[in-house]
């Protein structure tokens, strides 16, 4: 498969040169992590609905993930081939990234959430010879789902199942065989082990184009940034990393997977976000940082009962994904240990601008950060020049931790001559060069953290029988950021109410996350006089609606 793949080799040099990309696979820290501290616990996933608790020690992680890679290899799979995995936060997708890692195969994290219409397109796209699902989440059985997907997926040879006891279950296929005792296993592994510029993720992005973009990472675009996060934070080998994010979105691969085997740390996975259980879980392992969206705070910061819980182990929580409303960090900072960080980033660059723990409490609340070192950002008008300072405009990137490609895309890839990638986001930029993301120009609605995309859920609705047109815009929430309300105008004695608006969008396969909470009905869309729907009128209009609400 042709990738795509953009990295020419004056990036590297440049790269290289400034001592940002340290030319490093995460398999070189799982080796040191191994020879410091075998015994030592890797990986403490909580499975909450099947309530197990699962814990691998470096040494353990180190061997399961051999002996996957050996299966795999046995499989066919080898390197450049793709191995997506929909799981939760549970120990098979660290040990799967591993094994991928060893084989030179790419990693395709896919969130649980996502169903026939998401799956269809990505597996089918990115050509997945491989995927590991589970059995059962949530509630949701995944085999009957995947079996009727198969036929249209020619490419996938393979589907595990975790957490089942069936020939194809995950212990079964990949565990049953100690293959890495075998002769020759370790030197079989070696010969296929990658270099630091072959992508080793692909991970998917929603777009305003009706398609999700395939987003190209390698280990130097992903670790470099990762070695300059772990000094931002002061990191170390004995901080307990909390991970309640999902591993299938950037925030919880970047920072819950590959973060702790570079620190060799243990990090702490709850597959499903439960607030008493998460201060319970930071009680009992004394964990000192995490990273998550505005709602995962908000849960913990007016939880009823959280002053029970002893939380002063906690040093850091980095939230990002979504604005923090002030009255929050206030809150938090009067009443808890912990600091609050904001940052900005996009699945394109990791999380490059931060807050630092020295730095004024309001500059949490009202400011996305500053760049870290081999980040840069800039604000320009739409001629490419740079606005003043405090004027919104275009947000510009450059650095260490930008992608090298859309897959099968290079047309969209869109650096300029000075290598400045246009995120899609307006911001501002202050005189002390913090920046503050104001807006989107990308039609995509943020909620929870999780990037909902706008024009493929339209597109779902437009479909609907009974409706006309039909334009979805978020509206402000506390809680999540922002929530979706649907605008829709019907056909001539056409009616749609929510209850069959929802299960429209099931029928559909439309990942549930994606669904707008409030659907409004009217006459007709305000439109430009060359025909274009305005959506920042119904904004307003849905603005007003949610403040009646409350």
């Amino acid at each position: 498969m042709d990738l795509g793949m953009i990295l020419p080799e004056s990036r590297i040099e440049a790269m290289r040169a400034a001592g940002l990309w340290p030319d490093r696979i995460i398999l070189d820290y799982l080796d040191d992590a191994v020879a410091a501290t075998p015994d030592k616990t890797a990986i403490t996933a909580y499975a909450g609905e099947r309530g197990e608790t699962v814990r691998l020690s470096y040494a353990e992680l180190d061997r399961v993930s051999r002996r996957i890679a050996l299966k795999l290899v046995q499989l066919g799979i080898g390197a450049g081939d793709v191995i997506s995995l929909q799981l939760p936060n549970w120990w098979h997708f660290a040990a799967m990234h591993l094994a991928c890692m060893r084989i030179g195969a790419i990693t395709n994290p896919l969130m649980p959430i996502f169903r026939e219409r998401e799956l269809g397109f990505m597996l089918g796209f990115g050509e997945s010879r491989l995927l590991v699902a589970p059995e059962r989440f949530r509630g949701f059985d995944y085999r009957p789902m995947l079996d009727g997907l198969r036929g249209e997926l020619p490419v996938l040879e393979h589907v595990v199942y975790a957490g089942s006891a069936a020939a194809d279950g995950f212990e079964t296929t990949f565990l049953a065989e100690p293959l890495e005792d075998a002769a020759g296993a370790d030197t079989d592994l070696a010969a296929r082990r990658p270099g630091p510029n072959q992508v080793i993720e692909l991970i998917y992005t929603s777009g305003t184009t009706g398609q999700p973009k395939g987003v190209m990472h390698t280990a130097n675009t992903t670790i470099g940034h990762l070695a300059l996060w772990i000094d931002h934070h002061g990191l170390k080998r004995d901080d307990v990393i909390l991970m309640a994010s999902p591993l299938a979105h950037q925030t919880g691969f970047l920072y819950g997977l590959l973060l702790p085997v570079m620190l060799g740390a243990e990090v702490v996975l709850m597959d499903r976000w439960e607030p008493p259980q998460a201060v319970e879980i930071v009680q009992r392992h004394r964990c000192s940082f995490t990273m998550a969206a505005t709602p995962f705070l908000s849960d913990i910061v007016y939880m009823p009962n959280v002053a029970d819980f002893d939380l002063t182990s906690l040093r850091t929580f980095v939230s990002a994904g979504a604005p923090i409303p002030p009255a929050l960090v206030q809150e938090a900072a009067r009443h808890f240990p912990f600091r609050v960080l904001s940052g900005w980033g996009m699945t394109e660059c990791a999380c490059p601008t931060i807050c630092a723990a020295d730095e004024p409490a309001e500059k949490v609340w009202s400011s996305d950060g500053t760049p870290m070192r081999g980040a840069a950002v800039k604000v320009v008008d739409e001629a490419g020049r740079e606005v003043a300072v405090g004027e919104e405009g275009d947000l510009k990137f450059r650095g260490s931790s930008l992608f090298v490609g859309y897959l099968k895309k290079p047309e969209l890839y869109g650096l300029d001559a000075e290598g400045w990638f246009a995120t899609g986001d307006r911001a501002r930029l202050d005189e002390q060069g913090y920046i503050r993301i104001s807006g989107r120009s990308k039609d995509i609605i943020i909620r929870g953290g999780e990037n909902v995309p706008v024009v493929e859920l339209e597109d779902v609705l437009y479909r609907h029988p009974a409706v006309q047109d039909v334009a979805v815009v978020g509206v402000p929430d506390a809680r999540l950021g922002e929530r979706g309300c649907a605008y829709v105008t019907l056909k001539d004695d056409g009616q749609l109410s929510m209850e069959t608006l929802r299960r429209y969008l099931e029928d559909s396969g439309t990942a549930k996350q994606y669904w707008p909470e409030m659907l409004e009905v009217i006459d007709e869309m305000p439109r430009t006089p060359s025909g274009k729907i305005q959506k920042f009128k119904l904004r307003q209009m849905a603005e007003a609606l949610a403040v009646g609400e409350g």
